[in-house]
């Protein structure tokens, strides 16, 4: 076929679904263009899931009546001058692409008025070509009014979604600036509708009651000022400051609060939101060993640094960033989020809080249902040492094994002395303890006794091994046989040692003493799967959970006597007694009142 040139409007067309995907994209790009422009108040109405109509509304800086049509030029802006100003991006929008590719794909009609003119100019749009121009009365500000969107772009409006799905899109934009810009009175109608709006009273909080109601928004953790700073001397850099800063603010969620996915992780870099899987993934960390397998936190973090350190032009969506140093930010975040866990949350006690908030009617189950959950503060200097790799972090990346004693227990029992009853189902001890009864799961009670034990002694670097007088040979995949020598210090530190012995294959020579009774091969699998898992970021921690789990008490396993009454000393002597190292109840709580009511006693 021949080679030609394609058509402005068909090139037009073709770029703006690199910009706008849905409704959503839309909203995103003009509710950005109005924070830029100023705005003290944006309202957003939406009709049919924005298939039917966008209008935005603003009273920022307006558009100059001699700029109005300029706006709608591809690659037209007002935020970039020069090639150095990219270098530099202080504003959300900067590529002078999104009215032009809306406009492209809609029938877009816009009233704006600048500050300090005296009337306003009225511009009409279809596919991007100007079909009408007057001049009209109109406040300060601009409003943009979207219809038909993609109705010269059939492709496109055939894969959108049902008007629920693109209203919850736009919902949860929308509901995310608001918390980064608490200053800016946001309203959202749908159908005429008011599904939400903030205050604009500048007060996260307001804005976190609207979203979140006021039990959740009660419940938050806020995030201290958390500052890195970083040096630059040792790097090829154009900029001449050789310092820089990395701030950590927001809010996170109690381990009691969590999820069935990431969604409510929500991340402003420099005032925008972006998607970073790197950073949602430092979150989570931070939450190693307290929340559910499966379960996901809240997260609100807004992280502000030099905007030298970060390149927003990464996608045209301008939602993906890169930056200089990748770890750096990582670090910070998960550091900070650990830390506010471990300072702000309130110690759980089982003490008269708890046996009488059972008494006065709650349902039994886990003590996490009552809005207490946390960890103690003795558990600090473990939470630290959990991400004590940070610390030097650069740009290149048979015998039951029951603990007997802790190097660091808890200044105060987190749980009252129980009395052992017996065994339920080889799996689970049944004691007694103040007003009620208590059901242990023996195997998460056993990983969180090793896990606090090995926890501590690797704190120390006394870690006791347990040498082997034969070693196990253990062959892996090319892949794992990679990783693990890559990691091959941090594994040992753990208590697991072991030499190359041929092609891909490894001669265990040691395991932790904790461990000295099971499969040196089964301990090695098991630590060069959390490293697969890991995704490049690998903590003690992991490892030792690893370990912990591979060696503990298994379902079905009876025990004697002494060894459950051995197995609930070292429970009440943990610091976080609650949750096994996955963040998994250890235990179910009956009080007397609660068993009293199902027999109908009162």
């Amino acid at each position: 076929m021949k080679i030609h040139r394609l058509s402005e409007q068909l090139a037009s067309q073709i770029a703006a679904g690199e910009v706008v995907e849905r409704p959503s994209s839309v909203v995103k790009e003009l509710v950005e263009n109005a924070i830029d422009a100023g705005a003290t108040t944006i309202n957003i109405d939406v009709r049919h899931g924005g298939r039917e109509s966008i209008q935005i509304a603003d009273n920022g800086q307006g558009i100059a009546a001699e700029d109005v049509e300029t706006a709608f030029l591809r690659h037209a802006t007002s935020k970039l001058q020069t090639i150095d100003d990219l270098n530099a991006i202080r504003t959300l929008g900067f590529r002078g692409e999104a009215l032009a590719a809306i406009a492209a794909v809609s029938q877009l009609t816009i009233v704006s008025r600048a500050e300090g003119a005296d009337a306003g100019t009225r511009l009409v749009l279809e596919a991007g070509i100007v079909v009408n121009r007057e001049t009209v009365g109109a406040p300060q500000g601009t409003v943009i009014a979207v219809e038909n969107l993609f109705y010269n772009v059939p492709a496109r409006l055939k894969f959108l979604k049902t008007a629920a799905t693109e209203k919850r899109l736009i919902d949860e934009f929308v509901t995310r600036y608001a918390l980064a810009y608490p200053q800016i009175r946001f309203r959202l109608t749908h159908n005429g509708r008011i599904t939400f709006q903030s205050s604009g009273s500048g007060q996260v909080q307001d804005v976190l009651v609207a979203i979140y109601g006021p039990e959740i928004t009660r419940q938050l953790l806020e995030i201290g000022d958390w500052r890195l700073e970083t040096d630059d001397t040792n790097l090829q850099s154009p900029i001449s400051n050789s310092r820089s800063h990395i701030e950590v603010a927001g809010f996170v969620g109690p381990p009691g609060v969590h999820f069935a996915n990431r969604g409510q992780i929500t991340l402003f870099v420099n005032g925008r939101w972006v998607k970073d899987s790197q950073l949602t993934y430092a979150v989570i960390q931070a939450y190693h060993t307290l929340l559910p397998s499966g379960r996901y936190p809240l997260g609100l973090i807004f992280i502000q640094l030099p905007p030298e350190e970060v390149d927003v032009n990464v996608h045209p969506t301008k939602t993906e960033v890169r930056f200089r140093h990748d770890k750096a930010p990582f670090g910070t975040v998960q550091r900070a989020v650990r830390q506010t866990l471990v300072a702000d949350a309130p110690t759980r006690q089982m003490s008269a809080w708890a046996l009488g908030s059972m008494d006065g009617g709650e349902s039994p189950g886990w003590m996490g249902s009552l809005n207490q959950e946390s960890f103690a503060p003795a558990q600090a200097a473990q939470a630290d040492l959990a991400l004590s790799w940070l610390d030097e972090w650069d740009d290149e990346g048979g015998e039951l094994p029951l603990v007997t004693n802790h190097a660091q227990p808890a200044s105060e029992s987190q749980l009252p002395i129980m009395r052992v009853v017996g065994q339920v189902g080889a799996s689970y001890i049944i004691t007694e303890g103040p007003e009620g009864l208590f059901l242990i799961d023996q195997q998460a009670a056993h990983q969180r006794a090793l896990f606090e034990q090995m926890q501590a002694e690797w704190a120390e670097d006394r870690v006791t091994v347990q040498l082997l007088s034969t070693g196990t040979a253990v062959t892996l995949s090319p892949s794992q046989a990679k990783l693990l020598e890559q990691y091959q210090e941090v594994v040992e530190r753990v208590g697991l040692q072991f030499e190359a012995f041929g092609p891909n294959t490894f001669m265990v020579r040691a395991v932790p003493k904790l461990a000295a009774s099971a499969d040196p091969a089964r301990l090695l699998v098991a630590v060069v799967t959390e490293l697969e898992q890991s995704k490049g970021v690998v903590e003690e921690a992991g490892l030792v959970t690893a370990v912990c789990q591979t060696i503990s008490l298994r379902p079905g396993q009876s025990l004697t006597l002494a060894q459950m009454e051995q197995l609930i000393h070292n429970l009440e002597k943990c610091a976080d007694p609650f949750t096994d190292p996955q963040g998994n109840p250890t235990f179910i709580y009956l009080s007397v009142a609660q068993l009293a009511r199902e027999f109908g006693r009162i």
